[in-house]
C-alpha cells in the first residue's frame, strides 16, 4: 500500500476527526500550488499502514505525520508542520523560520495545542470526505 505514493509527492497523514487539522488540510491544499503533497487520515487503511511499518505510537503523536516516499522517512510534530509550510508559498514558506527554534521546544507548544485541540476546535464524528474536486488530493 505504501508503494503506491509518488516519489514525488509527500503524504500528509492528519487526525480526520479533528476540526482544526480539516482545517489544516484544506489551508495546506489551498497553498500548494506545486501539487506536492497527498493527504490521508491517520484513520485510513494508508495512515495505519505507516504507523504499522514506522512502528508509531499514536498516544504520543495523535495528530500529524508527514511521509516523505523518496527518502522513506516520516517526520512529526512541529518538525512535519515546518516541513510542509516550507514548501507552500510564500509567505506561507516564511514559517520555516521557526526551525531555528530549538525542538524540544517547538514540540512543546505543539503538543500543548494538540492536546487541546478537540476542547478549542471541536471534533467530527467521521471522517472528512473530500470534494469531488479535491478527491484527487486523497488516499484511502
Amino acid at each position: 500500500m505504501i508503494e503506491t505514493i509518488p516519489k514525488n509527492k509527500q503524504l500528509i497523514l492528519f487526525d480526520g476527526v479533528c476540526n482544526l487539522c480539516n482545517t489544516s488540510v484544506l489551508f495546506v491544499i489551498k497553498r500548494d500550488t506545486a501539487n506536492k503533497f497527498l493527504f490521508a487520515p491517520l484513520q485510513s487503511n494508508i495512515g495505519q499502514s505507516l504507523i504499522r511499518e514506522f512502528n508509531i505510537d499514536i498516544i504520543k503523536t495523535d495528530s500529524i505525520l508527514l511521509y516523505n516516499p523518496s527518502e522513506r522517512r516520516i517526520y512529526h510534530k512541529s518538525t512535519a508542520a515546518l516541513k510542509v509550510a516550507k514548501q507552500l508559498d510564500f509567505p506561507t514558506k516564511l514559517l520555516a523560520i521557526f526551525f531555528i527554534i530549538p525542538t524540544f521546544i517547538r514540540n512543546w507548544v505543539y503538543n500543548y495545542i494538540a492536546k487541546n485541540r478537540y476542547k478549542w476546535f471541536g471534533k467530527k464524528t467521521q471522517c472528512m470526505l473530500p470534494t469531488p474536486n479535491l478527491k484527487a488530493k486523497f488516499i484511502a
